[in-house]
């Protein structure tokens, strides 16, 4: 029996690098729509749906819902899309939802934004207030209250408090219950991917000093604050967001720069950098973002299995140059010369015996000015 998932709205091109995004209680993927669309030109992006809003079905969640029961369904989405490890940026109670797959499922996390959030939102009684309020009434009261929680004065938009008002109440109310139980703050040293902040300076819900909490917190957090935002700042700032989120998710390059010296040396790096111009610079760019940055960093291989694919990709290709510096890469990747050996004895029966006599006598020059 299959169970129903999130609904979902995905945008750009599938071989990308994937984006989760998580909406704030009581709106839809619309909040996204004027950040998302930017950001598909260089990821796949997912926008989700909280139970009862948009098109997910109420009953994925009931009463006493938790933040971890909502990431349970997050990751049950990316599961069905074939998304294994994926950035994540949420706002509200999609920020929360964040925090905690980067807790509990780091291994699914490669980079966190968590957007006019909180670890704790205030304690439990607020929230059970309302959502006891919400059982009660309905949401037409908070939905007309809506812009007042979510923009600063003069500032809406009529589709979010639309989907606000269209939410179904109880679905609503068991997001509430989760925010109630939801507090973190214990666990967020142990959050270990690579973590921005942004705070709306005049956020009422969430103020800048619950995102600074959090980032004080989260080794090498960043924080952003951005003037003139409310709590719902991808609607109502999102260029800004834009700037700060672009940046964040293109940190791959420092991450890339960081991997490419611990696999080729101090040695070989700087020398490649004293050598780029003007005319260069982006080619070493796009080879530091994304050889090192997005393949290098993938944990599925081990840098052991990586080096020994790349021997052999350089012998099969007949590029002797880099097959030196590789050899000295797959020795400080822990190889031994013997497998260094082995795997080129493996490409003389699948890349010829021509190649692999090449190969053989570089690696036996590399290996010799190892050993002096």
């Amino acid at each position: 029996m299959t169970h129903p998932l999130l609904d979902h709205r995905a945008e750009g091109p599938t071989s990308a690098p994937p984006l989760l995004l998580g909406p704030s209680l009581g709106t839809s993927s619309a909040l996204w729509d004027r950040v998302a669309p930017e950001l598909s030109v260089t990821h796949r992006v997912v926008r989700w749906e909280l139970p009862g809003h948009g098109g997910s079905a109420a009953g994925l969640i009931g009463a006493g819902a938790t933040v971890g029961d909502l990431a349970g369904l997050v990751l049950a989405l990316a599961d069905s899309l074939g998304i294994e490890r994926f950035a994540y940026a949420g706002v509200s109670l999609g920020g929360a939802v964040g925090l905690h797959l980067a807790v509990h499922h780091p291994e699914r996390v490669d980079s966190l934004a968590v957007i006019c959030a909180s670890a704790h939102f205030n304690g439990s009684k607020p929230w059970e207030e309302r959502a006891a309020l919400v059982r009660r009434e309905g949401l037409a009261e908070l939905a007309e209250n809506a812009p007042a929680r979510w923009f600063t004065s003069g500032f809406t938009v009529p589709e979010l408090v639309q989907d606000h008002r269209d939410a179904d109440p109880g679905a609503y109310a068991a997001c509430c219950d989760a925010l109630a139980a939801f507090d973190l703050r214990d666990r967020l040293p142990e959050i270990s991917a690579r973590t921005l902040l942004i705070a709306g300076r005049q956020d009422p819900a969430t103020p800048p000093a619950h995102l600074r909490e959090i980032a004080d917190a989260v080794p090498g957090a960043a924080l952003v604050e951005i003037p003139g935002a409310s709590h719902l700042a991808p609607a109502q700032c999102p260029q800004a967001v834009l700037t700060a989120l672009r940046a964040h998710l293109g940190g791959g390059a420092k991450r890339g720069m960081e991997v490419r010296r611990e696999v080729l040396g101090d040695t070989h790096v700087d020398r490649a950098q004293a050598r780029q111009t003007a005319f260069t610079a982006r080619f070493q760019d796009f080879i530091s973002r994304y050889a090192w940055g997005e393949i290098w960093t993938d944990p599925t291989l081990s840098r052991r299995e990586r080096s020994m694919i790349t021997l052999t990709a350089l012998v099969a290709h007949g590029h002797y140059d880099e097959l030196a510096m590789h050899v000295r890469a797959a020795r400080r990747n822990g190889l031994t010369p013997e497998e260094i050996g082995a795997v080129l004895l493996q490409t003389a029966v699948y890349c010829g015996v021509p190649a692999a006599n090449s190969a053989f006598a570089t690696a036996q020059r590399v290996l010799a000015e190892e050993e002096g």
